[in-house]
Parts: structure tokens; sequence; C-alpha cells
């Protein structure tokens, strides 16, 4: 059951909230700006924040101070800076973790005076999760340390690093050893996969917002659009992803590594076709929730040709005489007889005034300008073009190289574990959804 007692008292607690962060060790002065935007007389004194509700869970509460701390972390470890307008989606968040956090607690728990055996992590083990996030940052843990605690967030971290390892740990030992992926599953992937290896396959980071999760689509597509503003402005997708995205990936970060058509909802797959790497997506609605991809890279699939160029040129812009590009033309066809191959083309066309050499690298011959395609369809390797007319002027081109493309070999191990980890996943969204449905929550 999920009950919100009273809109105005949830209002009054979240302007109050603010004028508290607005006070608090928070970077930034787009924090104190929008507290004042939000304050009104009704609004609550920072004083004492501690001892209100901001939920009760199975009859624990989670204090304004717990969810001011925990969007204290969200703001310092993500990069987003905080507005008028993004406050909410922020408080919601921070609320959404503490509440998923304190179920998940509350069920180990259990489990312990159950089962008589320890589940939940030790500060040792909170400890050693600190460590890998400053390697991670490339700092010590001693100055990892210092800079959360200079910020005042250490605490609501180490917590909530604490219940994430705690649940993982939970998690992968009461299912993962009865979870068994059939070589028959392993097969079909593969051969999936060998089908599809022709079509262009995408280096993808991910963030997925659960609509169930935070109260809707229209809310999911609102956060979606703040999110990639923010990101747009310099916000770290990998922090982002951790701290804001419902997919499995978001633990390393929002990585989905390569993917392949079919892998991912075709509303996705249909965006990254159309995006160039390093580019950011819009949130793109699916049927359960709101996507932002960042496309990192792409490749071709195998059956494409790619070549590996060099060019010697001649500055011809457009409107030059007649005369002008005769002169350049007998230039380039005296220049492409003192060049025996790839090896010399840079060094001879380097000693000729005028003359621009250089490698212009591996590229799908379906990706070229017109006519450096044809060239490069029908010279074989090492050999030279004819003058090749553009609007920049003139170039003989050298193909240096010539393959076939492909992505990298499809492992089974490697489908085997991603296969693993996406049923692990599904049972842990299944898990917290019958620990939200059975627990009484209520927000203020």
């Amino acid at each position: 059951m999920l009950s919100a007692r009273s809109v105005r008292g949830r209002a009054a607690c979240g302007v109050a909230l603010v004028a508290f962060l607005a006070t608090s060790a928070v970077p930034g002065g787009a924090l104190a700006q929008a507290a004042a935007a939000q304050s009104t007389p009704a609004a609550a004194p920072a004083a004492g924040l501690s001892e209100y509700a901001a939920a009760v869970v199975n009859d624990q509460i989670i204090s304004t101070y717990d969810l001011a701390q925990r969007m204290r972390l969200l703001i310092a470890t993500t990069g987003v800076q905080p507005t008028e307008q993004n406050l909410p989606q922020i408080q919601q968040e921070a609320l959404i973790s503490l509440v998923d956090e304190s179920l998940q607690l509350q069920e180990l728990r259990r489990v312990e005076r159950e089962q008589k055996f320890s589940i939940i992590a030790s500060d040792e083990d909170v400890d050693e999760e600190l460590a890998e996030l400053a390697s991670g940052n490339e700092m010590t843990p001693e100055q990892f340390t210092s800079m959360l605690r200079g910020q005042g967030v250490l605490d609501s971290l180490r917590e909530q690093l604490r219940a994430q390892a705690s649940w993982q740990r939970w998690i992968q030992g009461r299912y993962g050893s009865r979870l068994r992926i059939g070589e028959d599953q392993v097969r079909a992937v593969v051969e999936q996969q060998q089908a599809q290896a022709s079509r262009t396959q995408f280096q993808v980071s991910e963030v997925f917002i659960d609509a169930a999760r935070v109260g809707g689509m229209d809310v999911a597509l609102r956060g979606g659009e703040q999110l990639v503003g923010q990101m747009q402005q310099g916000a770290p997708f990998q922090a982002v992803a951790r701290q804001f995205s419902a997919a499995p990936t978001a633990a390393s970060g929002g990585d989905a590594g390569w993917v392949s058509p079919g892998e991912m909802p075709i509303e996705v797959e249909q965006a990254l076709e159309q995006m160039r790497p390093g580019q950011l997506s819009r949130p793109i609605p699916v049927t359960d929730g709101v996507y932002i991809v960042y496309l990192r890279d792409k490749r071709s699939g195998a059956g494409a040709t790619v070549v590996n160029l060099k060019q010697a040129a001649i500055g011809v812009p457009a409107g030059s005489s007649e005369s002008q590009l005769a002169a350049a033309r007998a230039q380039l066809v005296a220049l492409k007889a003192q060049i025996t191959g790839c090896a010399d083309l840079e060094a001879v066309a380097g000693q000729q005034p005028g003359v621009i050499a250089g490698d212009l690298g591996e590229a799908e011959i379906n990706d070229l300008a017109p006519a450096f395609r044809s060239a490069a369809e029908t010279l074989e390797v090492g050999q030279l073009s004819e003058p090749i007319r553009t609007e920049a002027g003139l170039h003989i081109v050298a193909v240096c190289g010539k393959r076939a493309s492909g992505g990298a070999e499809i492992s089974p191990q490697l489908v085997e574990r991603r296969l693993f980890f996406e049923q692990l996943g599904l049972i842990a969204r299944r898990y917290m959804r019958d620990l939200r449905n059975a627990a009484t929550i209520e927000t203020r």
C-alpha cells in the first residue's frame, strides 16, 4: 500500500528541505537560488528538520534529515547542478532510493534472524567498496573520504553502499547458484548475433528510468529531459547512470557494451541508427519507461569493406580559372610519377610547394565521397589514383589497405555471462516489486 497522507504536507516538507539544503555544504549557488524561488511563508525553519518524518516504511522512519543528506549525495556524486526545475526530481529519486534501501535492509535482517547467519555488509566491507570508488576516481581512500566528508555526504554514501552490497550479495547468493543458463539459450543468442553480423553494431551506455518506479510515464519523460539537460551541461554520464538508472548496468556506470540489432527495444535501435559516435540521445519512451543512450562508438557488420587511404592534394577552390586547374593537375601527375607507393607518398609530396599530404585513416567504402569511393573500389592496395576534383581542390589518393570489416568474434562464454546477469537482474526487480507491494509506505 502506498499512501501520501497530505499533498500540502509533502510540499511543505519539500520547501523546508530546499531551505535546509541551501544552507548546507552542497557546492554551487543554484541551490540557494532555487530555495529563494520556492520559499513561502509556510516553509518550516531549517533548524530541527531531523525531527520530521519524510516517509515511514513499515514503521521505520526516514527523516527529512536523511532525505536532505541523500539529495546532497546525489548532487555531489553526479555533477547535476540543482535548479528550481530539477530539485523535485532529485528529491523524488532520493526518497525512492531510501525507501528501497529500507525495504532491502528490513528483508535482510528478517532473513538473518531466521537463518542465523550474517548478510548485511560490515564496516570493513563498506571500506572496501569506498576504496574501489576512490581508485576509480584516481584518488587514495584517504583523499576520497576526506573529500566526501568535506561535502557532508560520507555517511549517506556509506549507508547507500552498505545496502547495495548487502542486497547484491543476498540476491546472487540465494539465486545465483540455482540459476542455470541452458546451452540452447546461449546457442540461440549466438546464432541470432551471427545472423545479424552484417548489420551495424553500437557501443552504448544507457540510463533507464522505470516509469512504474517514479510514478508514471509523464514523470519519467520529464525526469529524462532534465537529466539530458544536466549531462549536456557537463554532468558525467557514468555518475548519472549510477544514481538514476534502474537498469542492471547502473552498477557499471550504464555501460551496456557492444549491442547488436534485437538486443535493445526497437525504439532505442531506431534512435541509435540516426546517431553519431559521441552523441547523447533525447529521452526515448519505451513500453515500461524511458531510455537515455550515449553512443560511444559504432562498427560495421561483416561484409562491408574498409580501406586505408593516403592523399596528396593541392587547394584549388571553386571559381579558379581553367589555367590554375590545369597547372595543379600537371603538378599532381608529375608527383604521382615520383611516388612508388604508400610508404613514400607523404615524404615525396611533402617536398613539393603547395602540396598537402596526409594519412586519411580507415573508412568504410560506402561512407566515402563518390569520387573517392570510385577510386577505393577499383584500385588495388598500393596503387594511386589519377587526380580527383573536389570542391576543395585536386587530390591523388593511394589505397594503403583494404579488408573486410566485422565485429569481434562472438564468445559463448560472454553470452552466457550476460544472460546470467540479465536474469538475475529480473529476479531482483521482481523481488523488490513484491516487497513494495507487501509493505506499508507512507510519504508525508
